[in-house]
């Protein structure tokens, strides 16, 4: 059911029919970056560069990537710009966490912004059950709620699946999305830089 609702939604992005972001939230760019750069807990999440095709191939396991959909050339190249950018933007990171596929935790290498960890709530929900999907936006939007007093930015390198699942956001490959915990503990999307 949502690997339906995935292709759904990938669908209707490449038609342009689904917004980026609520018609509610579109802050300048150089906004967000002044606002990342003096503000306390802030949180980016950060969908995997470019990695053509959908989901996972037949015989897909965790732990070997040539089992898994890949980021392209292109989508490392994509990677290693976001990062390059970030640094020019003098980006404060606090931490860097990733999924343990291996699209996001390449692309989380990549930035070379910091120390990479794995934070399996940030796993693909592709395929998994509407269930598991819940626990893992939880667990994620609790993560965002526990920084929010905290210096400096904590970067989530995820899927569009997850991402979306939290903020109702549907990023783009490489396109990041910026959170922030209001004191109620609910997750308030500041907006999104866009991917290079």
């Amino acid at each position: 059911m949502r690997r339906a609702a995935a292709l759904v939604i990938a669908a209707a992005l490449a038609l342009g029919a689904l917004p980026v972001l609520p018609a509610t939230a579109a802050p300048a760019t150089a906004d967000i970056w002044q606002e990342l750069r003096t503000g306390r807990g802030y949180v980016v999440m950060l969908r995997h560069a470019l990695a053509p095709g959908t989901g996972d191939p037949a015989g897909f396991r965790l732990g070997d990537c040539s089992t898994q959909r890949n980021l392209s050339a292109e989508g490392r190249r994509q990677a290693i710009a976001i990062g390059a950018q970030w640094r020019r933007e003098r980006l404060p990171v606090d931490r860097v966490l990733t999924s343990r596929w291996c699209r996001a935790r390449d692309t989380a290498r990549l930035l070379a912004i910091g120390t990479v960890t794995a934070y399996p709530a940030l796993d693909s929900s592709f395929t998994v059950s509407d269930a598991i999907a819940a626990q893992r936006a939880a667990q994620v939007r609790g993560l965002i709620t526990r920084h929010r007093g905290e210096r400096g930015v904590l970067v989530l390198v995820g899927h569009q699946v997850n991402i979306t699942d939290v903020t109702g956001v549907v990023p783009a490959s490489g396109q990041a999305v910026v959170v922030k915990a209001r004191a109620d503990g609910t997750v308030r999307v500041v907006g999104t830089l866009p991917a290079p």
